[in-house]
């Protein structure tokens, strides 16, 4: 007999910005996304977040600028 073949590795997540789910620039949709959560969820922690002081807004920017934007294939 011979040992049953392991199923292939899934593909590794990428993290994006949302093409279709976005209210501002797509971060928090992105985030929803790669995480497997509703992105209202992801929109209210942001929202919560970026009122207590902290770097919070800075930090938004910084994912708005350096997380690409999703491929236009994969926001079909």
């Amino acid at each position: 007999m011979t040992a049953p073949t392991p199923p292939p590795a899934p593909a590794p997540r990428k993290l994006y910005r949302s093409r279709s789910d976005r209210m501002i620039g797509g971060v928090c949709g992105g985030l929803a996304t790669y995480l497997g959560v509703d992105p209202t969820v992801v929109r209210l922690i942001a929202v919560a977040t970026i009122l207590l002081p902290g770097a919070s807004i800075i930090a938004y920017l910084l994912a708005w600028i350096i997380v690409p934007e999703e491929p236009w294939i994969a926001a079909r």
